[in-house]
């Protein structure tokens, strides 16, 4: 795996495809690999070079330091855009990634060229500050929960009813979350950042096209507040994908890659056919669904 050094930060990353480049930022304790299954091959056909990024706590990359922010975060996926000079890009985030795209989109504009925020928020309510302390008590606990036990609960946070409802997806989902625990200390070091202030005021002043991708089960983040993201930022289009829980970048993946190809397509035809495209994409208001 590749890696990059920039202001004292090593982070890792993988490139796939030529083209176009796309920069994928992952949620609380993912690897960046998480996109290679679905959103990869998709991306990849559509004719776009994509690079996935380890984030701080996920190794190869450094460990997050005590003092790691959100800006920080965001501050790292400049780096890495800068490092391999693919700037201005196309940027998707997820869950805690597409947050830091957000603080991303305000502190370095000339970066991005299009954002796709799948499962994101602009503020922490009372249940995921609750969620978010109950995940520092256990993870500062002595023993972590068995892991059969770990599986069912990550199966009724993150899967839809659907899924829940079919047995034999369900068997297969269970095996890989028992399998498949994340680093403590990478969910440890990244669990605080999505505890935020309401940024609604703030994300006004975003400047580029965003597509926001809510689902319609999220029971982790609940998809009335990635409407409200939507809404907060000037001509975004909001989709929500029914049928799919915080995972519905896995448990739909052709709804949720078509709706992102669609609207990298449109800003590319925009960006080709009328001055100031970049201001005017994906206007065509904030309840669209598939």
């Amino acid at each position: 795996m590749p890696v990059v050094r920039a202001g004292g930060v090593t982070l890792a990353y993988d490139e796939y495809g030529t083209g176009e480049p796309v920069v994928m930022v992952t949620g609380t304790g993912a690897p960046g690999r998480m996109w290679r299954t679905h959103q990869v091959p998709a991306l990849t056909a559509a004719g776009h070079r994509v690079i996935t990024l380890d984030n701080r706590g996920i190794p190869p990359s450094d460990p997050c330091p005590d003092d790691f922010t959100l800006d920080a975060m965001a501050a790292d996926v400049a780096r890495l855009i800068d490092r391999l000079d693919v700037g201005p890009c196309r940027v998707v985030g997820y869950s805690l990634g597409a947050i830091a795209v957000q603080e991303l989109l305000l502190a370095r504009p000339d970066l991005v060229r299009q954002a796709v925020l799948v499962a994101t928020a602009a503020r922490s309510d009372a249940l995921t500050e609750a969620m978010t302390a109950a995940d520092f008590e256990l993870g500062d606990g002595a023993t972590g929960l068995p892991p059969r036990f770990r599986a069912y609960v990550k199966a009724l946070q993150n899967l839809s009813p659907r899924t829940l409802n079919d047995d034999e997806r369900l068997q297969d989902w269970l095996a890989v979350f028992e399998m498949a625990a994340p680093e403590p200390s990478a969910v440890r070091g990244q669990l605080g950042l999505q505890l935020i202030p309401d940024r609604r005021p703030a994300y006004r002043r975003i400047s580029r096209p965003c597509l926001i991708i809510g689902f319609q089960d999220d029971l982790v983040v609940r998809p009335h507040l990635s409407r409200e993201v939507a809404a907060a930022i000037p001509g975004a289009r909001y989709t929500e994908i029914p049928g799919c829980g915080h995972y519905g970048y896995l448990e739909n993946p052709a709804a949720v890659n078509s709706a992102i190809i669609e609207f990298f397509n449109h800003g590319r035809q925009n960006a080709n056919s009328r001055p100031h495209a970049s201001r005017l994409d994906g206007l065509v208001g904030p309840t669209a669904r598939v």
